[in-house]
């Protein structure tokens, strides 16, 4: 039941072993699991960069490697390693100095909870900058595909900057009898058009340049190369082409089924019911502003507009009433809202609305006044009445929503949040955190849960490498929400430990697990658990007489159960932990290490423990493509089995690793190639011994 976090990989440039592993604590106390290494010299240091790190951290100065040419090998490789250089007192001019040489801040030595802050920071800008490379490398991609798809494209489309062609694909070429690109390259587009129409399409061209947003069409007389005039049906639209802003056209020859193609598309975008815009064309709307607002700074509002009580209304109306007063809601929304409004039928019960060019805050006048109009509103059914109010939803469209999808659920979970209905909420940005993880809300669940057994457990199995037939599982922990759907431990265990529910928590799963374990056992199965216990119960004196009373009221051999602390909460909590540890093998309970060499002195933390095994951190194996990373695991795991610990590497996702770790010795390994987490126990160890 572990927390998984994304490991931050740390290097630390200090003499002190000792400053330095109270720097590696600072991080983890904070929340954040660390695989840390401290730089010795500049060999070390170009060893080290063969690797990728997250963060640097240097102390004012090092006898071994200076600062300033740490920062200068790292600029020189072009690793994108942010640098934080600790000074001694608040000398702006050392300050200054590491900020000119490259570092990404510096600031004074012993401002311990703004050395976290500011290393968020330069964390979270280090995965901005990570996630732009990748999108640029995604984006060249998929410009290569739509390149490869407009030179197959049997419309005819062409690229017009300034009027002139800029690019023409072999359709257009055809349609205008033209055997090569080159001859009409720089060529205005103009002189395509039949002198007739030279005017109305050069007026047209102009106000679409000025103006030009979105879609917009024109039809007018085609003039071939060898003089043919034809009926062409031109569709405009804005369009990048090398990075050059411009105008694609894409023509197709007049034909009399102008008219239907043109219902056709009309029809496609409608929702059949209430004529206003479906959901699929809402969300091309959506993506349109969208990239308004970042490329052009227009900003856009967002109302998720649900119909309150609509399953009773359903009962009362069925669905031909139902379909009647969606229709005449939707008579009602169009009359309310402003021309430039796009209107959708978004769901079910669900209208949206995009004003383009407001803020959600100059919205809600408007907003609050459709809620008192419909809530005064009697809408006529087939000769009865029915009532109604609505609830809504809303959220702004802003430079930073790349994403449309987070806009949707943002403006959806505050129209949830209004369970009396016939309300509005806005969704406020400095509640993100509050939104995304409903921490009130979490620990509501939890405390539910442990009094009405709302928690699910999974079992995980850790299989052997070395053929040996015990059956072993980890025990993973899932909250259900209301809605019966899993929350992973991510998203509630950290609410749960800052108010002091861990402990309970750990004991409901040790029972629960028991009595499981206990049943499948009864059933010719010799099965073990791995069952984790939280930094909160390592420091639990009552922790052992409980268990071990448990364990005879559930007439279960001790060594049926594997208790796994973390290194981390082992090494921040090192006296309890061994005290723990003594106190569980007294049990004849077996103890596991998980999370092992992150510190930066792993054997000395397992030096003081009584531990059966150790399973290493989940980054080892999720780096496993360099062969620095495959000697770095085997030569962690050499060290483990000359201390005759039993070993296993988690988080095993496909086939490739299984041969570097064989060679490497592992005892047991565990992941999604194998078997994800799974209510039942039912994994085939058989199979493993073949």
């Amino acid at each position: 039941m572990g927390i998984e976090k994304k490991t931050i990989r740390l290097l630390i440039l200090e003499d002190s072993q000792n400053e330095a592993e109270r720097l590696v604590s600072l991080f983890r106390n904070a929340g954040h699991a660390t695989r840390v290494h401290r730089l010795t010299s500049s060999d070390d240091l170009a060893e080290a960069l063969q690797q990728s790190w997250d963060l640097l951290i240097a102390a004012p100065s090092s006898e071994h490697l200076e600062p300033s040419e740490a920062i200068a090998a790292i600029r020189r490789q072009a690793k994108d390693i942010p640098v934080i250089q600790l000074v001694a007192g608040n000398d702006s001019d050392a300050i200054t100095e590491a900020l000119t040489l490259g570092a990404q801040d510096a600031l004074p030595q012993g401002e311990d909870e703004r050395l976290i802050l500011v290393a968020k920071r330069e964390l979270a800008n280090l995965e901005e900058r990570r996630a732009r490379r990748a999108a640029e490398v995604a984006l060249r991609e998929a410009e290569k595909r739509c390149q490869l798809l407009l030179d197959s494209s049997v419309d005819a489309i062409t690229y017009v900057h300034d009027g002139m062609h800029i690019y023409a694909n072999r359709a257009y070429l055809q349609l205008f009898g033209y055997e090569d690109a080159d001859e009409l390259e720089g060529m205005p587009m103009i002189d395509l058009i039949g002198a007739a129409d030279q005017s109305k399409f050069k007026d047209f061209l102009k106000a679409y340049q000025q103006d030009g947003e979105g879609h917009a069409e024109l039809t007018c007389t085609g003039v071939k190369a060898d003089g043919q005039s034809f009926e062409a049906r031109m569709s405009f639209s804005p369009a990048s082409y090398d990075s050059e802003p411009c105008i694609q056209v894409v023509i197709r020859a007049g034909s009399d089924n102008a008219e239907l193609e043109e219902k056709l598309r009309e029809i496609s975008c409608q929702d059949l019911v209430t004529g206003l815009f479906n959901r699929p064309h809402f969300l091309e709307l959506l993506d349109a502003a969208a990239e308004r607002a970042v490329n052009a700074g227009q900003p856009a509002t967002l109302a998720y507009i649900r119909l309150d009580r609509y399953q009773p209304l359903l009962a009362e109306i069925g669905l031909a009433g139902i379909d009647l007063l969606l229709a005449d809601l939707a008579t009602l929304l169009r009359a309310h809202f402003p021309a430039d409004a796009q209107l959708a039928r978004f769901g079910d019960d669900v209208f949206t609305v995009l004003q383009p060019g407001i803020a959600p805050e100059q919205a809600l006048d408007g907003l609050n006044a459709l809620l008192k109009k419909v809530e005064g509103h009697l809408f006529d059914v087939a000769g009865r009445t029915a009532q109604t109010t609505l609830s809504i939803g809303v959220a702004g469209i802003n430079e930073t929503s790349a994403k449309v999808q987070e806009v949707v659920d943002r403006a959806h979970r505050c129209a949830d949040e209004l369970k009396g209905g016939n309300a509005l909420k806005l969704y406020d940005p400095t509640d993100e955190l509050a939104a995304a993880a409903s921490r009130g809300n979490v620990l509501a669940m939890v405390q539910h849960a442990l009094e009405t057994n709302g928690f699910r457990l999974l079992f995980q199995p850790i299989i052997s490498l070395r053929g040996d037939s015990n059956e072993y599982y980890e025990v993973l922990l899932r909250l259900l929400n209301p809605q019966g759907e899993e929350i992973a431990p991510g998203e509630f265990l950290g609410a749960a430990q800052d108010a002091g529910l861990a402990e309970k928590i750990d004991r409901w799963v040790i029972l629960n697990a028991i009595k499981l374990l206990a049943d499948h056992r009864a059933k010719g199965h010799n099965t073990c658990l791995f069952l984790h216990l939280s930094s909160a119960s390592l420091q639990d004196q009552t922790l052992l007489p409980w268990l071990s009373v448990a364990l005879k009221a559930a007439r279960l051999p001790s060594d049926a159960l594997i208790f796994q602390i973390s290194e981390p909460d082992a090494t921040t909590y090192l006296k309890q932990a061994k005290a723990l540890t003594q106190g569980l093998s007294e049990l004849h309970c077996k103890v596991a290490l998980s999370q092992f060499g992150c510190a930066l002195n792993p054997f000395n933390t397992l030096k003081h423990l009584n531990v059966d095994f150790v399973k290493v951190d989940g980054s080892f194996s999720q780096d496993l493509s360099s062969p620095e990373s495959q000697e770095a695991l085997k030569t962690l795991l050499a060290s483990l089995h000359a201390q005759a610990k039993l070993t296993i590497v988690p988080f095993v996702e496909s086939a490739s690793v299984l041969a570097t770790l064989w060679q490497a010795g592992v005892n047991y390994i565990q992941g999604y190639y194998l078997q994800g987490p799974s209510q039942a126990m039912d994994y085939d160890f058989s199979v493993g011994d073949e």
